[in-house]
């Protein structure tokens, strides 16, 4: 079995910066593709980054491309997400994503129903 905790989120300013970090916990965690989504109330839960499982390849949906940093320390058993120059269409509850064994692809790593394990989710507000 496989835990996912964000922690990091919080209000801020458009134009600002945040770091969410993911901690993961169990078995095989080194093993484990990862990615963050993010939903708003009313809405589909959506594909923000995602990193395979030796960090060799990241995926970013364009709206925060170029913005959002993903990398992970498999030492730590942590995925980071740095997020700059927020804008307030940033704002949603962002979760961790994680499972084994994910193809490494455009399609399956974007792809929600990939991930078996997900955390509870963190808010991030950002004010015009």
């Amino acid at each position: 079995q496989v835990q996912v905790v964000e922690s990091g989120g919080g209000l801020v300013q458009a134009g600002g910066s945040l770091r969410l970090s993911c901690a993961a916990s169990g078995r095989t965690t080194a093993s484990l593709a990862m990615g963050w989504f993010r939903q708003v109330p009313g809405k589909e839960r959506d594909f923000v980054a995602a990193i395979t499982w030796n960090g060799g390849s990241t995926y970013y949906a364009d709206s925060v491309k170029g913005r959002f940093t993903i990398s992970r320390d498999s030492t730590e058993n942590r995925m980071y997400l740095q997020m700059n120059n927020l804008k307030p269409e940033d704002t949603a509850v962002y979760y961790c994503a994680a499972d084994l064994y994910i193809p490494d692809s455009r399609i399956t790593m974007r792809n929600l129903t990939q991930y078996q394990y997900w955390g509870q989710g963190t808010q991030v507000t950002v004010s015009s």
